[in-house]
């Protein structure tokens, strides 16, 4: 197919070729151009070619286009994405009827759709990369979009992804169409007139589903024969990202003609999208349960007779861990919720487990100190899951690098022979084989391991290709014993496994794989040792220093970015329901009530005293579901501190505050610590009920130095991100420049906060619904020393605020703009002599402020804002402990399945619209069926149970007997007049057995955690 662009209007073409009409593709066109009102909306239609008017029209590029992998929406401008360039890699099933072809990608090409501005650019990409140097370029500098950094002119706005898509890393099925992004049995399940459906795949693995969705949408509209034509034409490429490698080769044969046996071996590499990154970028688990590194690996061998599969995973050890900061080869660690972690990881083994069956984990982390943190962490998490599987989920702990270095890489698959996780698992999940004539699985494998290290790259690489020979050796030795010594199948099999290593590894790490030289050869050799140590170095660059905008453009591609638009193909009818469900959000969502603790506090440098932090953290009798805690000068300023910060004296402030939390009186539920973050002196805790873990999300931590201009962190601020069911909140402390006079300074260390703290995939301070600063501002009052002693002693507050230089600011629009406080009924918390209620009588004598602020921005009702009265710390009122308040906030709880009802009437009573008809008051005047579950009462809180009322004491509802004999008046025992066991009791044997085996088998119970509630990215009307 061929690529035109015409313009007035500004159309693009993808048209059918010779080359396609040759292979018996219908002659046809996917034309496209930008609606005119929004330039995020696309006009799509599909045409016969001979309606298609191309006088005028210019092909954009020589080469032939392979297909399309959708639209996407960068800077203001649209552009259509194709494949210019792939190759056959080769037939992963040859001796199926319908062989599945697989084509790797080497040049992805962007065209813009609503501006011409990009039009030389576009045409540079034709020669920008081919095969050969598509792998060099991945390693070349990323750039790095940001709100205060625009690209250079001179570069198309899709270079980062043009570089990432044409890398040789994206793999797509070749026609006829097949499910690329399914393993086998998976496939071969399918009613077999769906098997070649493009708009059924395995969402994980396909990676430009965001920016195809709005074409599958397209399609799905279309009718029958033309949803048909648009698949023959191949127009819409799914693309997944990986590896895959096919070696045929002849086996020896039993000696009945003298040919050989002709075998195909494939190795398919699917890597999931979902926690998609680069190594130090991405790394744990979500809340959603999906890791880094996620990877599905299907081993596939086909003969004359049989095809075989065996898959297994791999991924990032399943909890909230992160490496922040310059990582060099001792790596460091650090575990970001660890007491949050249970139900996302309880969730990712859900997954797991309802998609493979039973679970067994291999976990070849080492006892070096931080991967050691890490092992502790996750055999302790997987024994609390194993309450709710038993056996049906398992762990082997085995040290990969304690065992090469006593006895070699030979030694590993010795060991794990012998380990009784791995061995009888192996045996007890086998494999999926299936007839390769008829198509029909005949054994299908029942379980997988799930093996990880700490990038699930090079040693993880190692010991899958162990298991993978292991289960291949399974079947050899039940259908050709002669196999197992084929020295040409063992020869490919290491060639694939040590490719697939070093495509994993460039994806994720930049370069290939360790240990890959023993992989092809089982042998360590002295240029193997060389290659590794380059390839460290390497990695050490490149994750440190190049990532981070490779990051940003893999962000974009999946549409992650917290500020991108994904573009939609104009639709009358869809754009009325999404208008219309947007409008009644309150008819799928409820609101819940949630109370936050917040409070700031500059401690000077000093641990805690062993006074009670009781009367600060739980004034007049609150029961705050959130504690939210800043601290400033946590260590002392100096210049070591400032260079390498002590994090001990944050843990013991944590510990403080969580022994207080443990022994407050009248206990009724738990707290946990759930993420803490720290900027040298500045540190902020995040606390909230144990009960609400699961339904707090995506929570982030972020941190922005001031000192001397962005290099130090002596001054700054630090925050923390979540979603609490549907609402997002950022709590940000902050320790702003000192100085009297320094108002400026302090106005602009607020402005490179707001504008610096960025946390993962473009969330800023703005992306947020609710905000709250609790910091030290050093904001001071506009009086003379005597003028403000004199009328804090009086509690003249007005006069104080009035001169107050924060209200200024904000009054005037310099620094926190749109942000509320509340009133200032507590006299100022600076500076005082320590341990007294006297303010300074230092030498320096400095003047009274309220230098200790909570500020909020959202949907807050502030409930209390006062100082506690500590005396740890010069500052009375710390912004943690001293000067805190209490919010109450409201929370959405969407609905989803209520969402999607209302969703299918809207688009429903849309479709059967009447000429005339007033469509968006019929629309409004929709309402839901009642639901069954709308009877019920609503749910019990700790203050209010709808089983204890007062018509109702102690829970007693008395059960009226009319009610039990109204209904169920029959015997339950008698059988159905229709029963055969009913009739005549000569029924012979042969009619009872004929009868039962038609009867439905029973349902054996399983025990699994409830999933949790669909999240989609994208609202789908």
């Amino acid at each position: 197919m061929h690529l035109y662009l015409s313009h007035n209007p500004r159309t693009l073409y993808l048209v059918t070729g010779s080359h396609d009409e040759r292979k018996g593709r219908p002659q046809r066109a996917l034309v496209f151009r930008a609606a005119e009102t929004n330039p995020a909306q696309v006009i799509v239609e599909f045409l016969p070619k001979d309606e298609v008017n191309l006088t005028g029209a210019v092909r954009l590029t020589s080469r032939v286009i392979k297909g399309c992998l959708g639209l996407i929406s960068i800077e203001n401008d649209t552009f259509l994405a194709v494949v210019s360039s792939a190759t056959e890699v080769g037939k992963t099933r040859p001796s199926d009827s319908q062989p599945e072809s697989v084509a790797k990608i080497h040049q992805v090409l962007f065209y813009c759709l609503t501006s011409n501005s990009w039009d030389d650019f576009s045409a540079s990409q034709d020669t920008l990369l081919n095969p050969e140097n598509a792998d060099a370029l991945m390693t070349r500098e990323q750039p790095h979009y940001s709100q205060s950094t625009t690209p250079p002119v001179f570069e198309h706005p899709c270079m980062p992804l043009t570089k990432i898509l044409s890398s040789g890393s994206f793999y797509y099925a070749l026609d006829p169409a097949w499910d690329l992004s399914s393993r086998l049995p998976v496939r071969l399940a399918r009613d077999r007139s769906v098997a070649h459906d493009i708009g059924i795949f395995d969402e994980r693995f396909v990676w430009n589903e965001y920016i195809v969705r709005s074409l599958l949408n397209f399609r799905e509209r279309l009718d029958f024969l033309e949803r048909e034509e648009l698949d023959k034409c191949q127009f819409i490429v799914l693309a997944i990202q990986g590896y895959v490698g096919v070696f045929t080769m002849p086996l020896s044969a039993p000696p009945v003609n003298g040919a050989p046996i002709i075998a195909t071996l494939s190795l398919i590499s699917r890597l999931g999208w979902r926690r998609a990154g680069t190594r130090f970028n991405t790394r744990g688990v979500d809340d959603d349960g999906n890791t880094a590194n996620f990877v599905e690996t299907e081993t596939i061998l086909t003969t004359d007779q049989h095809c075989v599969s065996y898959t297994q995973v791999r991924g990032s050890v399943p909890l909230f861990w992160e490496q922040q900061g310059l990582q060099t080869f001792g790596q460091r660690i650090q575990i970001t919720r660890p007491n949050a972690s249970q139900p996302a990881f309880e969730r990712h083994f859900a997954h797991l487990m309802e998609e493979y069956g039973v679970t067994h984990a291999i976990n070849l982390l080492g006892s070096k100190e931080n991967e050691a943190i890490l092992t502790s962490a996750y055999a302790k998490h997987l024994q609390n899951a194993r309450s709710i599987w038993d056996d049906e989920l398992g762990i082997t702990h085995y040290d990969f690098h304690n065992a090469v270095r006593i006895g070699g890489h030979d030694s590993v698959m010795r060991d794990l022979c012998r380990l009784e996780g791995v061995n009888n698992n192996m045996e007890r999940y086998g494999f999926t084989m299936c007839d390769v004539s008829a198509d029909s699985l005949i054994t299908e494998q029942k379980g997988v391991f799930r093996t990880n290290c700490l990038d699930c790259l090079d040693r993880t690489n190692f010991v899958q290709d162990i298991f993978s020979r292991k289960a291949l050796e399974q079947y050899l030795s039940l259908v050709h014993r002669e196999w197992l010594q084929a020295s040409a199948l063992w020869m490919h099999h290491r060639e694939l496994w040590a490719e697939n290593g070093d495509a994993l590894s460039r994806i994720y790490a930049g370069t290939g794989a360790l240990n890959t030289s023993v992989t092809r050869t089982g042998k360590r050799t002295l240029a193997g040792v060389l290659s590794d140590a380059t390839k460290s170095v390497s990695r050490a660059y490149i994750n440190n220093f190049q990532d981070k905008g490779k990051q940003i453009a893999i962000d974009m591609f999946l549409g992650n970015m917290s500020n991108q638009r994904q573009v939609n193909i104009f639709d009358a009818i869809h754009d009325s329901v999404g208008k219309a469900l947007q409008q009644r959000l309150s008819e799928y969502s409820t609101t819940q009530s949630c109370s936050i603790f917040v409070g700031t506090w500059n401690v000077n440098g000093r641990p805690p005293s062993s006074e009670s932090l009781l009367p600060w953290l739980f004034p007049r009798d609150s029961k705050p579901d959130i504690f939210v805690l800043g601290f400033q000068e946590i260590v002392q300023l100096t210049a070591q501190q400032i260079v390498q910060p002590d994090p001990e004296k944050k843990r013991i402030w944590e510990q403080k505050v969580m022994e207080t939390l443990e022994r407050r009186p009248q206990r009724t539920y738990d707290y946990v610590l759930l993420r803490s973050e720290q900027l040298v002196g500045t540190a902020i805790l995040v606390i909230v009920r144990s009960d609400l873990t699961a339904v707090i999300r995506n929570v982030e931590g972020a941190a922005r130095k001031t000192g001397l201009r962005g290099m130090s962190g002596n001054k700054g601020g630090v925050g923390v991100r979540l979603d609490y069911y549907d609402t997002s909140f950022c709590f940000l402390t902050a320790h702003l420049a000192a100085g009297h006079s320094n108002v400026e300074e302090r106005n602009a260390d607020f402005h490179t906060i707001v504008k610096g703290l960025h946390f993962q995939k473009g969330k800023t301070l703005s992306s947020h619904e609710n905000i709250i600063w609790l910091a030290d501002t050093n904001y001071r009052i506009d009086l003379d020393n005597e003028s403000v002693r004199a009328r804090s002693e009086a509690d003249d507050f007005d006069s104080l605020v009035a001169a107050d230089q924060l209200r200024q600011a904000i009054d005037n629009g310099d620094a926190f703009a749109g942000y509320e406080e509340g009133p200032m009924l507590f006299r100022p918390t600076y500076k005082y002599d320590l341990g007294t209620d006297n303010y300074d009588t230092s030498e320096k004598m400095r003047i009274p402020a309220w230098t200790d602020r909570i500020l909020f921005k959202g949907r807050f009702d502030l409930a209390v804002y006062s100082r506690a009265e500590l005396k740890g710390s010069d500052h009375r009122p710390g912004k943690l402990f001293s000067v805190f308040a209490l919010f109450r906030s409201e929370v959405r709880i969407i609905d989803v399945v209520k969402r999607a009802a209302l969703s299918r009437l809207l688009l429903e009573n849309t479709l059967s619209a009447t000429p005339g008809e007033k469509l968006d008051e019929k629309l409004a005047s929709l309402v839901l069926p009642d639901e069954s579950y709308s009877e019920l009462p609503p749910p019990s809180t700790d203050d209010d149970a709808w089983w204890n009322k007062p018509e109702h004491p102690n829970g007693i509802f008395p059960i009226s007997i009319a009610h039990l004999l109204e209904s169920n008046a029959a015997n339950p025992f008698d059988s159905p007049e229709e029963s055969p066991f009913s009739s005549s009791p000569s029924s012979s044997d042969e009619e009872l057995y004929s009868h039962a085996m038609g009867l439905q088998s029973p349902i054996t119970p399983v025990r699994k955690p409830p999933p949790p509630p669909p999240r989609s990215r994208h609202t789908d009307v």
